[in-house]
């Protein structure tokens, strides 16, 4: 038996203004998320591009093609209802901040790690008074209260949208620092992944390259790009 594919029932998707927001109309009828929810959007850049995503598919629904609107789904669905959890399970990184945590050898890594670390790291300082100590190796150090306190408070500050696509940004690099960077347009998302994975392609470079490791990294590397254009489109830009 082969397995039931969704079918594409309407002719035209199209972005129009509502009260709270922007929605899609499939042939003038709103479309709603997986649990029946409003699909509001923050913006009408978002909309257009979501109705892009359902006005290029082909007689059988691909959700794979659709990014912008399974993110946004999760937005409604998911980020909504347990919001409190998100930010406390975000900002709880900050403890354990990758740009905090340095290779005590080679020396030629731990320089590397400096050059590309510590700029962002002076930034948080600076933009959210919010100081990390840094330590060699991975056991945890002590971080001040503080600092702790005041990037929670930026994450939770953080739209419903925009914090969707903050939580892949942090999650796949594994730094809150480098999530907020990027979501404040403080250095571009490639320029983050590529910090981000300093000490991967260290290895890489020292061993030799792993061909399923690096198709695994081509695809967290897509859906960071993905969460950075999903953060743009909650902007309104």
């Amino acid at each position: 038996m082969s397995e039931w594919k969704a079918k594409r029932f309407w002719k035209k998707a199209t972005a129009e203004a509502v009260v709270d927001g922007f929605q899609i109309l499939l042939d003038g009828r709103p479309v709603r998320t997986p649990f029946k929810s409003p699909l509001v959007l923050p913006s009408r850049t978002m909309a257009e591009a979501m109705a892009a995503e359902w006005d290029v598919q082909t007689e059988n629904i691909d959700p794979r093609t659709m990014p912008i609107t399974r993110s946004a789904n999760s937005a409604i669905d998911k980020v909504v209802p347990q919001k409190r959890a998100v930010v406390e399970m975000l900002a709880a990184y900050a403890q354990t901040d990758l740009l905090c945590h340095r290779a005590a050898y080679p020396p030629a890594l731990s320089a590397r790690q400096a050059e590309g670390w510590d700029p962002v790291l002076s930034w948080a300082e600076k933009h959210f008074r919010a100081p990390l100590f840094v330590t060699v190796g991975i056991m945890p150090v002590e971080q001040p209260q503080t600092s702790l306190a005041a990037l929670q408070d930026a994450v939770d500050a953080t739209p419903v949208f925009t914090l969707t696509g903050l939580h892949d940004l942090v999650m796949l690099s594994g730094s809150l620092v480098l999530g907020l960077a990027v979501r404040d347009r403080t250095i571009a998302a490639e320029t983050a992944w590529n910090l981000s994975r300093i000490d991967e392609d260290w290895q890489s470079a020292e061993w030799g390259h792993d061909d399923e490791a690096a198709a695994a990294a081509d695809k967290k590397r897509d859906a960071f790009l993905h969460a950075d254009r999903f953060v743009t489109l909650a902007n309104g830009a």
